[in-house]
């Protein structure tokens, strides 16, 4: 499944990066990617808010920086979450 394909975001595994620091949303993330493709999941939902952007930000550049990340971008009818696919 790659990210287009989605049409229930709900029933992805979640991150919510709400009440999180830039640093340890950081590695939040990338623990969150880890963990997922460990156990197979080959897409995820990163909620990290609309805010000041701060998060939104330090989500961007964490997962261009992560290895085991193949693509992201916002959900189509949520700016405040975004669909990662994890290469598996």
């Amino acid at each position: 499944m790659t990210i287009n394909e989605v049409v229930f975001v709900d029933s992805l595994p979640k991150l919510d990066l709400h009440g999180f620091d830039r640093d340890s949303a950081r590695v939040a993330i990338n623990d969150f990617v880890r963990d997922n493709k460990k156990m197979g999941n080959e897409v995820v939902v990163i909620v990290h808010g609309i805010g000041a952007g701060i998060m939104r930000e330090t989500c961007l550049v964490t997962l261009k920086h992560n290895k085991d990340v193949i693509e992201f971008k916002s959900v189509y009818d949520n700016r405040g979450c975004m669909l990662v696919q994890i290469k598996i």
